[in-house]
């Protein structure tokens, strides 16, 4: 059997343990993007007779993709904003 448990520091209002048999590394995963695990203290995976903390490779891959500042095209960004600030001019 394997599970996740999932501790939530909420501050001076305590912590909270996630166990949820039935969750998946993929569902921790889209929790944790999606903002419903904030504050995430650690994650443990329980596997058979061994525990692995877990909690920097699964918030890695919940993270958003980082795009390289080479990657943006500027001038395109400020041709884009003209257009609409020529879209709200009074005729």
């Amino acid at each position: 059997m394997q599970y996740f448990v999932v501790m939530i520091d909420y501050g001076r209002r305590g912590r909270e343990a996630v166990v949820d048999p039935e969750i998946t590394r993929r569902e921790v995963i889209s929790r944790i993007a999606s903002g419903e695990y904030r504050n995430v203290s650690f994650i443990h995976e329980v596997a058979e007779n061994s525990v692995e903390d877990v909690t920097e490779t699964l918030l890695a891959e919940a993270a958003l993709p980082q795009i390289a500042p080479d990657d943006i095209d500027l001038q395109a960004a400020s041709l884009d904003h003209a257009w609409d600030l020529r879209k709200h001019e009074r005729t």
